[in-house]
C-alpha cells in the first residue's frame, strides 16, 4: 500500500534500497555489497535496559507475522575504542550536551550513544575518519547497511532520528558546513497493537494478591497505582511519600525530561495505599529508606525490576497466557479510560504523552474491541 502524501518509507526490491519522501525518490542505495551483520543492533527484550555506557537501547520484539532476521549482539564499546579520535571527541561532547543542555535521561542518552557509535564506525570504516566527511550519502548508505544486516523498520526509524540529532548538533557547533541530517528520510515503522488485559482480568490480578504481611500490602499497592493511574514503572518507583496527597487522591509524579504532573487514583488505591503506610512500610523501614513510598525487603527504595517482577506474577496466565508487563498495565489503564468515554487529550495528560499521536495507539485497540463486538453481536456483521 502507498503511503499518504508526504509520509516516508524505505524499501528494498532486488537488492536495492529506497528513500521516499513527499511523494518522490529522494535517494537509492545498492545494498547488495553491504554486509555489516556483524554490526548490527544490539537487540534486547524490551523491560531490559542497557548494562554498558554505550550499549544501544533495546528493541522491541517484531510481532510474530512480521519476521525479520536476527540482529547479532556486538560489543558497542569495542567499536567506540576503535573511532578515531576527532569522531571520539565528536561523541564525547555530543553526550555533554546531552546530559547537561538537554537534561535527557540516562536510557535516553545511552540509546543515542548507540546508535552515533555505529553511525561513526560505519563513517570511519568508509574512509572518512574526520567529522566533516559526514554527508547525506553517507547516512544514507549506513542505513542501508543496517536494513541489509537485517534491522528491522523501527530500528531503522530510531537510528535515523539519532542521526538527525547528531547532525544538528553538528551544524550548530560549525562541526559541520551543513545539516546533512536535515533531508535524511525514515522508514515507517510498524505499529502493533498492545497487549492490554481486560477490566476483568485487571481485577483479578490485583484480587489475587491479598493478605497482611508486608510483601503481599506492598505488592497489592504496586498492582493499584500500575493499573489505577497509568504510571511509568519509573514513576512509580521514584514516588516519595511526600508525593502523595491523600486528601485530593493524587500523586505528583515526575515523568520524562523531569516533567512534573498530577496524577488522580481512586479509592481502591488508596485504601491499600492506607494498609501499606500503617501496617507494611514500617515493618521494612531502615534509615537507608529515606522517604521512598514503596520500599524493598531490606528497606531501601525499590527496584524497577522487583516491580517488574510482582506485575509478571501476578497476570502470569492472563492475556492470552502470556502476561503483561508493567508497561502492559499502562496500556490496559488507557484502554479502559478510552472505552469508558474518556476524552483522548485527558488520557494524554495523565499518562504523560508529550504528542498527542503517542496516545491515539490506543483508540486502535479500542475500535479493535468494538469491531470484535460487532462482528459477534450484529445480525449483518
Amino acid at each position: 500500500m502507498a503511503p499518504a502524501p508526504g509520509q516516508d518509507r524505505i524499501r528494498a526490491p532486488r537488492g536495492e534500497l529506497t528513500f521516499t519522501g513527499s511523494g518522490r525518490t529522494v535517494g537509492r542505495v545498492d545494498t547488495r555489497g553491504a554486509r555489516l551483520a556483524a554490526r548490527a543492533a544490539d537487540a534486547g527484550p524490551p523491560d531490559t535496559a542497557p548494562t554498558g555506557p554505550s550499549a544501544a537501547v533495546a528493541d522491541r520484539p517484531a510481532p510474530a507475522n512480521h519476521r525479520r532476521r536476527a540482529e547479532p549482539r556486538i560489543e558497542l564499546a569495542a567499536l567506540r575504542a576503535e573511532l578515531p579520535d576527532q569522531l571520539a571527541q565528536a561523541l564525547v561532547d555530543f553526550e555533554r550536551y546531552l546530559r547537561l543542555e538537554l537534561n535527557r535521561s540516562e536510557h535516553t542518552v545511552h540509546a543515542y550513544l548507540g546508535d552515533l557509535t555505529l553511525l561513526l564506525h560505519h563513517q570511519a570504516a568508509s574512509g572518512e575518519p574526520e567529522l566533516a566527511g559526514l554527508s547525506l550519502r553517507m547516512l544514507r548508505s549506513w542505513l542501508a547497511a543496517l536494513h541489509e544486516s537485517g534491522a528491522s523498520r523501527t530500528t531503522l526509524a530510531r537510528r535515523a532520528a539519532a542521526a538527525r540529532t547528531f547532525s544538528r548538533w553538528a551544524f550548530q557547533r560549525r562541526l559541520l558546513a551543513a545539516d546533512v541530517g536535515e533531508l535524511l528520510a525514515s522508514p515507517r515503522p510498524h505499529r502493533t497493537i498492545p497487549a492490554v488485559l481486560s477490566a476483568g482480568e485487571a481485577a483479578a490480578a490485583i484480587d489475587a494478591v491479598d493478605g497482611d504481611e508486608p510483601l503481599q500490602l506492598r505488592d497489592r499497592l504496586i498492582l493499584e497505582l500500575l493499573y489505577g493511574t497509568g504510571i511509568r514503572v519509573a514513576e512509580l518507583v521514584g514516588l516519595d511519600i511526600a508525593d502523595v496527597d491523600r486528601s485530593r487522591r493524587v500523586l505528583r509524579v515526575v515523568g520524562k525530561g523531569d516533567k512534573q504532573r498530577t496524577v488522580p487514583y481512586g479509592v481502591p488505591a488508596d485504601i491499600a495505599l492506607q494498609h501499606w503506610l500503617e501496617a507494611g512500610r514500617s515493618h521494612w523501614q531502615t534509615p537507608a529508606s529515606g522517604s521512598a513510598l514503596l520500599l524493598g525487603r531490606r528497606g531501601g527504595r525499590l527496584d524497577q525490576r522487583a516491580a517488574r517482577a510482582v506485575v509478571n506474577r501476578s497476570t502470569a496466565g492472563l492475556a492470552g497466557g502470556h502476561g503483561v508487563s508493567p508497561h502492559g498495565l499502562r496500556h490496559s489503564a488507557a484502554t479502559h479510560l478510552l472505552d469508558g468515554g474518556a476524552d483522548l487529550r485527558a488520557v494524554q495528560e495523565l499518562l504523560g504523552h508529550a504528542s498527542l499521536a503517542t496516545t491515539q495507539i490506543y483508540t486502535h485497540v479500542s475500535v479493535d474491541r468494538l469491531r470484535s463486538s460487532f462482528n459477534q453481536a450484529h445480525p449483518r456483521a
